[in-house]
């Protein structure tokens, strides 16, 4: 089988890679990326290509299935632009594999095209998938959802799988999301346990994570095993306010939703952090999946716990650890002026 990976350069693509160089029924990878990766991976030729605008027939060409990992986080700032890589830039690669006479598009999709749901009991993969409508990740995430059900209808011959995991962390990618969600003024010598002094107390302030490298592991089962439709990907336990305190060493304290809101809000307006308001919206509106279907039909479970992978982070946002490629870049000096003179937020 010959594999085209778009967006196999970042956080999960690169655990994805990793998890292929074993797997015996794939003789053959494609990495697609915006720009060329320093790092090369076993079986693996890499392309380059900006998916909202480039030819992708050629690249495509003689590949039995395509995987799409490729997202926009930024510019935060100017959601036409992530709209047309996210939205756009997803559709042209779903008519490419058509056109290529793929037989297999495994899609990353996300808990956050799930509609708001309950934190408990979990929800399966039947919830509506309908996004949170002042989050552009959650727009985009679930108008993509919409599009795959007329593309299932108009292409029966392919088998599309739709992966919707929880928020993935390792250590190689703690830059990468260090940039994307807290920007050039967090002190990398402040992320130490230790110096968190407490963390917020929120009723909903309830997620699900997961290791990159389990969610390579899942993908590679996805793309493997003959199985259709969207499967949860998480880790336990639920992170809540409890978990993070135990992680950090820090005191728990009751603080209403509308006050983080508010911060964030702030230093999204005046350019001080990436990360909007309606991603924290956005948390706090998820619903808590259960992953069944994924242990049972895929056979898929998960080496570290949710609280390995966001150790894992953590201790990599400290060692401002990364990978040879672009995305995954390690953390310098150099690399935050250029965040800061090139807007924070923006493109990277």
């Amino acid at each position: 089988m010959r594999v085209v990976v778009v967006g196999a350069s970042g956080n999960v693509g690169t655990s994805l890679l990793a998890a292929l160089e074993s797997e015996t029924s794939v003789t053959s990878i494609v990495g697609v990326a915006r720009r060329m990766p320093g790092w090369q991976p076993a079986k693996t030729e890499w392309r380059t290509a900006d998916v909202f605008r480039d030819d992708l027939d050629p690249i495509f060409a003689g590949a039995d299935a395509v995987v799409h990992l490729a997202w926009l986080f930024q510019p935060t700032h100017d959601p036409v632009t992530t709209w047309n890589s996210n939205v756009l830039g997803s559709m042209r690669v779903f008519d490419a594999a058509v056109r290529a006479g793929v037989s297999v598009l495994v899609h990353s999709s996300s808990v956050g095209a799930y509609s708001p749901g309950p934190k408990d009991p979990p929800v399966d993969e039947s919830w509506p998938t309908h996004g949170w409508p002042n989050a552009a990740y959650g727009r985009e995430k679930a108008y993509l959802e919409r599009v795959l059900d007329i593309f299932e209808r108009d292409h029966p011959d392919i088998r599309v799988v739709r992966m919707r995991p929880g928020f993935i962390f390792k250590e190689e990618a703690a830059t990468e999301q260090r940039r994307l969600f807290a920007g050039p003024f967090l002190p990398q010598r402040l992320v130490r346990p230790e110096l968190i002094p407490f963390v917020p107390d929120m009723p909903r302030l309830r997620f699900q994570a997961l290791h990159s490298q389990d969610a390579g592991e899942a993908f590679r089962l996805a793309l493997t095993r003959d199985v259709r439709g969207a499967f949860n990907i998480a880790a336990d336990p639920v992170i809540d306010p409890a978990v993070l305190a135990d992680l950090l060493g820090a005191r728990r304290v009751p603080v209403p939703a509308a006050v983080v809101r508010t911060a964030v809000s702030a230093g999204w307006h005046l350019r001080l952090i990436p990360a909007s308001p309606g991603m924290v919206e956005l948390a706090l509106q998820i619903p808590i999946m259960v992953t069944t279907r994924a242990r049972e039909e895929l056979g898929w479970h998960p080496r570290h716990s949710a609280v390995d992978a966001l150790r894992a982070v953590i201790e990599g946002m400290r060692r401002g650890a990364g990978m040879e490629t672009p995305p995954l870049a390690p953390d310098s000096g150099r690399t935050r002026i250029k965040e800061v003179t090139t807007g924070v937020g923006m493109r990277p």
